[in-house]
C-alpha cells in the first residue's frame, strides 16, 4: 500500500533533474507530457467494452498489420500531446509511414529532442482484456538546432538514447522509465490521476526460470533457438524452466524484469529479419533492461550497438536476465 510520503512522478522528476546531462528542463517537460498522454490512453483502455473502441480500424499500417481502433487513438493522443506542448522537434511512430517534423509557431524549432514510439503495443489483445502498453524512446537531435529535422536524427544507435520507458495498461497502469540512472516504476492512482513511485530501483535477476517465446512457431525457428528451447525443457540441474508468453511485448518484458526470465523473438523462415522494430521496441526495451542489470541482443550483437538503416527496421530480440540471454547466445553461436 502506498504510504503518505510516497513520491509522485512529478516530484521524482524534479528531484532527479541534476542527473540529466543537459538540465535545461526540456527533458523533464517531455516526460511529463508522456505522463499526461498515458493517463488519457489509460482511461480509454479502461473503457474498452463500454464504448466503440475495440476492433479493427479498417486500415493497415506501414508494417502491413491491421490497425486497431485503439492503435489509431493512442497514436493521435501521444502525437498531439507532444506537438501541443512544443517540446520536441520530431516524432517517429510505428503507426506512421515517415517521421513527423514539427515546426514551432515562429517558424524555427529550437527544441533538442526527438521521440520514437510504439503508441499501443499488443493492441490485438485488447478485446480479450489482456495487458497492452506504450513504448517510448528519446534522443537528442544530431542536426543543428533550429533547422528542420532529418532522418539522421532518428536513425541513431540505441546507446545514444537519453531516456526510454514504457507504460503498461493492466490491472493497474504503470509507467516505467530510465534516463540512464537506473529504472523506476510509477503506479497510477486513478482516483486522483497521479502516478506514485511504487517500484524504486527496479532490478532484473541475473538468472531466472521463465522463458517467453511463441513456441507455436518452433518449426520456423533457427537451429540455435530450437537447441536453447530443448535446453530449457531438459530435466536436469535447476531446470526445467517455465514457459510464459502473453504476446504483448510490454507485459512479457515487465513480468520478466520483476520475476527474472528471458524474452525471445527470433528470426524465422516466416520473418527472416525478425518481427520487432529496432527503433520503436527493441532499443527502448534494451535500454531499460540494461539499466536494470539485464542484457539485450539480437542473438549475437548488443541491440544498442546496432546502427539502424531505416525507420521501421526489424531485428531478432533476446532480452532479459543476463545469464539466460548469454546462454541463448551460446546456442546461437554454436549453430551459426
Amino acid at each position: 500500500m502506498l504510504g503518505e510520503r510516497t513520491q509522485t512522478l512529478g516530484e521524482f522528476i524534479i528531484g532527479k533533474q541534476e542527473e540529466f546531462q543537459y538540465s535545461s528542463g526540456e527533458l523533464s517537460r517531455l516526460i511529463n507530457s508522456i505522463r499526461l498522454a498515458a493517463k488519457i490512453v489509460s482511461h480509454k483502455v479502461n473503457q474498452a467494452g463500454l464504448v466503440d473502441i475495440i476492433g479493427a480500424f479498417g486500415k493497415e499500417n506501414i508494417q502491413g498489420e491491421q490497425q486497431q481502433k485503439l492503435d489509431v487513438y493512442a497514436n493521435e493522443v501521444f502525437i498531439q500531446t507532444l506537438m501541443n506542448r512544443e517540446i520536441v522537434c520530431g516524432i517517429g511512430s510505428e503507426e506512421n509511414d515517415d517521421f513527423i517534423a514539427i515546426n514551432a509557431r515562429d517558424g524555427a524549432n529550437d527544441n533538442k529532442y526527438v521521440v520514437l514510439m510504439d503508441p499501443l503495443d499488443g493492441s490485438s489483445n485488447i478485446d480479450v482484456n489482456v495487458s497492452v502498453g506504450t513504448i517510448f524512446s528519446i534522443y537528442r537531435r544530431v542536426t543543428p538546432v533550429g533547422s528542420p529535422v532529418t532522418i539522421e536524427d532518428f536513425l541513431q544507435k540505441g546507446e545514444n538514447q537519453v531516456a526510454a520507458g514504457y507504460v503498461i495498461y493492466g490491472s493497474s497502469t504503470m509507467l516505467v522509465y530510465t534516463t540512464g540512472h537506473g529504472v523506476n516504476g510509477f503506479t497510477l492512482n486513478p482516483a486522483i490521476g497521479t502516478f506514485y513511485l511504487s517500484h524504486p530501483n527496479m532490478k532484473v535477476a541475473e538468472d531466472g526460470h521463465i522463458y517467453s517465446i511463441n513456441e507455436g512457431n518452433y518449426i520456423h525457428f533457427p537451429q540455435g533457438v530450437k537447441d536453447y528451447l530443448k535446453y530449457c525443457q531438459a530435466e536436469e540441474g535447476t531446470r526445467p524452466y517455465t514457459s510464459r508468453y502473453i504476446g504483448s511485448l510490454v507485459a512479457d518484458i515487465h513480468r520478466n524484469i520483476l520475476k527474472g526470465g528471458v524474452y525471445i523473438y527470433p528470426t524465422s523462415s516466416r520473418a527472416p529479419k525478425g518481427k520487432l522494430r529496432l527503433l520503436y521496441e527493441c532499443n527502448p526495451m534494451a535500454f531499460i533492461v540494461e539499466q536494470a542489470g539485464g542484457k539485450a541482443s539480437d542473438g549475437f550483437t548488443r541491440i544498442m550497438e546496432i546502427a539502424p538503416t531505416e525507420l521501421h527496421q526489424r531485428v531478432p530480440f533476446f532480452c532479459g536476465s543476463k545469464n539466460m540471454v548469454e546462454k541463448a547466445e551460446e546456442f546461437m553461436s554454436k549453430s551459426k
